[in-house]
């Protein structure tokens, strides 16, 4: 069974997906860049206080669903520039303080709206 997850504190899809979808214990939640749900601005300028916008929103769309970053069992992590990792390592990891999710991180040559960080995230629940 599939359950459409969306919620307004994250903010709304920008194209024909929506924030998440949850297929029995499994929720998949769509890539989440740095935009502000409440003003529709988004975050730049600093790539630390843009990887915290990203998780705050994966956190308000983990949470419709009952989860949170402990549920988390994989990330998929997209970069403008892999110059930006060691940044985005630093706040991603003050999320996971012990048993982290797998995870990738790629270099993309551009991202939605010319962001410099996109995060999706499967989590589960039992």
């Amino acid at each position: 069974m599939k359950e459409i997850i969306n919620t307004d504190l994250a903010p709304a899809p920008i194209g024909p997906y929506n924030q998440a979808v949850k297929a029995g214990n499994t929720i998949y939640v769509s890539g989440q860049i740095p935009l502000v749900a409440a003003t529709g601005e988004l975050v730049s300028g600093d790539i630390a206080l843009e990887t915290k916008e990203v998780m705050k929103n994966i956190g308000f769309i983990l949470q419709q669903t009952g989860c949170d970053y402990k549920d988390i069992v994989k990330t998929s992590i997209f970069l403008s520039d892999m110059s930006l990792f060691t940044d985005v390592n630093a706040i991603y990891g003050e999320y996971f303080t012990e048993n982290a999710p797998a995870r990738e991180t790629v270099a993309v040559k551009e991202l939605p709206k010319k962001v410099r960080v996109e995060i999706s995230v499967i989590a589960y629940k039992s």
